[in-house]
Order: structure tokens, then sequence, then C-alpha cells
């Protein structure tokens, strides 16, 4: 059986590049799901891809719906029997004239709640030596948050608790005393920090099993990236294209051994970063 690889929000961007890139590097027995949740882009992008030695199928799945994932990854399971890779990187994009109040509802539900729904879908599909990576940023650190709010977000025990943390804060923004308590004005950088904070509360949970398994569950930040939903924030002159930012994370997947020290954490080009100031 050839390995199998899915990633999430891959029409476009990064995660276009992940498919292209793991397309070329597998091998001819191997197959990437592209996955999106709007059937004629995801069809778009198949047709644009590169040519490839891993087959590359088209699979439609949108991460803000519980039950699409659900079903996803029974219908994955019992196709193939597991997974090898898994690559969460959906995401729903703010520029700066958006008002946090009228749009977090829904980025919340695919960057975050989404982020959940795949680790709790997929993570018990990998086989051995499987990889779950979820697609965060270097602000997905308590550094970047009053200290007076890591409690929220720091050392959660599980999944829920993470999902409640990110409801509750969702509610604050939309009645507006998340200003008041100190969160900061960017949505990007409490959910990127929910992100990571819920890749560490399953790797908590299943760290023994993994690392016996030769499993590697972690979020990875590819640096900056020279996309439509980074142009509006960031000066883009030094920003990496898609392509390069998907090569370390690859890198990450086809490793030939597990790094213990990797299980778990936020990792930038091969390294950790601290999940603490």
């Amino acid at each position: 059986m050839g390995r199998v690889a899915l990633v999430t929000g891959a029409t476009q961007g990064l995660g276009f590049a992940l498919v292209e890139s793991l397309a070329a590097r597998l091998g001819s027995e191997d197959t990437v799901y592209l996955t999106g949740r709007d059937a004629a882009r995801i069809a778009a992008a198949q047709a644009s891809l590169a040519p490839g030695r891993a087959r590359v199928r088209a699979e439609l799945l949108d991460v803000a719906r519980e039950q699409a994932v659900a079903a996803t990854a029974s219908r994955l399971l019992d196709r193939h029997g597991s997974l090898d890779i898994v690559i969460s990187n959906a995401y729903s994009r703010v520029l700066p004239q958006d008002r946090p109040d009228q749009v977090i509802g829904n980025y919340t539900e695919t960057n975050n709640l989404g982020t959940t729904r795949v680790l709790r879908a997929f993570a018990p599909a990998l086989g051995d030596r499987g990889t779950l990576l979820v697609v965060a940023s270097t602000l997905g650190t308590l550094h970047y948050l009053a200290p007076v709010l890591h409690e929220r977000f720091d050392e959660l025990e599980t999944l829920e608790a993470v999902d409640a943390s990110v409801r509750s804060w969702r509610e604050a923004v939309q009645d507006g005393s998340a200003l008041i308590d100190g969160c900061p004005a960017f949505l990007n950088i409490p959910s990127k920090i929910a992100q990571v904070g819920a890749v560490r509360a399953l790797a908590r949970q299943r760290r023994r099993s993994d690392l016996e398994r030769g499993i590697l569950l972690a979020s990875v930040c590819p640096g900056m990236i020279d996309t439509g939903a980074s142009r509006p924030w960031f000066e883009m002159s030094h920003a990496q294209t898609p392509a390069q930012a998907a090569g370390p994370l690859v890198d990450l997947v086809l490793r030939g051994s597990l790094d213990p020290s990797l299980y778990g954490e936020l990792i930038r080009f091969g390294q950790v970063l601290p999940w603490k100031p």
C-alpha cells in the first residue's frame, strides 16, 4: 500500500504548494488529497498542478462543518485503512478593513474550531510513522499575549477546553469586551495561540503512544509568505513564495526519523519556538 497524504485548504497559496510538493516528492504508488470547501475551485486547482509522481485526488472538505470532517476521515479510513500525512492548513482570512465583531464567527469556525475538528478526526487515523501538522505562525506563542491572559490558553488539558476558550474569546470580541480585557485587536494573534494550544493539548494525551509508533504531531510556522492573506497586513519584500515555504514543511513530513524534542511543539525551519516568554 502506498502512502496517503491530505492537505486542507489546498486550492491556493501554501496549501496548493504543499500538495504540489508532496506529489512531486512522493512515489507513484502514493496518493495526495487536495481538499477545499468549493468544488469548482478544487477542480481548477487540481487541473493547474504541475505534473508529479504521486496521484492527486480532489476531495470536498469544509472544516467549518463538523459532520463533513468526520465523514471525510471515515471515508478515507474505509478506503485506505490509515493515513500517513495530514496537514491542517485551512484558513479564513481577515482584512484590515473588517470589523472584528462581524467576522470573528466564521473566522474562528474555520481557523480554530476547524483545527480541533481535524485533530479529533484525523489524529486517530494516523498510521505508524505518520505526521499531523497544524499550520500556525510565529504569532502562536504566549509572548504575543498579555501575561494576564496566558491562563486562557496555557496548558489546557483537552481539545474541549481549547474550544471553550476560543468560544469565550469570540463572545468577548462580539460584545466588545475583548479589548478591555487586554486581548490584541489583531485577531490572528489569539487565533494562532489557540491553534498551537490545541496541538499541545492533544500532544499531552497522545505523547507516549505516538512516540512509540514514530508519529509526529506538531504545529508549524512556515515563515512570511507572499499571499493574498498576508499582503494587506505585512511588507512583502522579503517574503517567501508559497513553493519556497512548502519545502521545509515537506522536509519535516518526509523526515528519516522522529526527533522526540519536536513532538507537540511549534516548529519553524526545523527549530522549536518557545511557547512561553
